[in-house]
């Protein structure tokens, strides 16, 4: 598969000849979620056929932006992981999360929500100035889905599963079968007080304010 070449000495230009392929920011969206395996990446981007994410890969590593190195034990095996320059994609990432939420619309038949897609909504709407000097954590149950979110002194950090120690509040969202469980629809429904807490509910009206969904332009 041939690679974008724009032959033009610009830094948007050069960019997107590096991830400008289809798939490969998601591929660096997973990644900056945790390492993964390949099977584990193929489980993660439902529909991206083998031969892509494979050459994904390979593009990714060739440019120095992914690299494989072997898990530490009990896991063990070759995972994919994200260089110093792979993760200096954040902060562009998350801009371009943002700015897309605002472009949704209503979800389409067949969408389907991620796991490492929630954790990084929760980067991408982060308030920091809401969340100033603040140390409290929350889990987020959605479905078989567990994400968190641990805000100490102001400085957070999210991920898959259940937080580190225990949380200060757990919200559960449910949705029926035929509802998509988007990050939206989670805030809506907390907004609503239609979900489930356990621990400092007061925490909720802290949660909703830190982690603000950017208003539809």
């Amino acid at each position: 598969m041939k690679r974008r070449d724009f032959g033009q000495y610009c830094g948007l230009a050069r960019a997107l000849e590096l991830v400008g392929e289809r798939w490969a920011l998601l591929i660096v969206r997973n990644l900056l979620v945790r390492p993964r395996r390949y099977t584990e990446l193929q489980t993660g981007l439902a529909g991206i056929p083998t031969n892509v994410l494979a050459t994904r890969l390979k593009e990714l590593e060739q440019a120095g932006i992914v690299e494989r190195r072997v898990a530490p034990a009990p896991a063990r095996g070759v995972v994919y992981d994200l260089t110093d320059v792979g993760r200096s994609l954040e902060p562009a990432l998350l801009s371009l999360a943002r700015w897309g939420a605002t472009q949704l619309g209503e979800p389409q038949r067949g969408d389907v929500v991620t796991p490492e897609g929630l954790v990084l909504n929760l980067r991408a709407v982060f308030q920091p100035a809401e969340a100033a000097g603040l140390t409290a954590s929350w889990e987020i149950h959605v479905r078989d889905v567990v994400v968190h979110a641990v805000l100490t002194d102001g400085d957070l950090v999210t991920g898959l599963g259940p937080a580190p120690a225990e949380p200060d509040l757990t919200i559960t969202a449910t949705f029926a079968d035929d509802e998509l469980a988007s990050y939206r629809a989670i805030m809506t429904a907390a907004r609503d007080g239609e979900v489930e807490l356990k621990g400092r509910r007061a925490l909720l009206d802290t949660f909703l304010r830190v982690f603000t969904v950017p208003r539809v332009a």
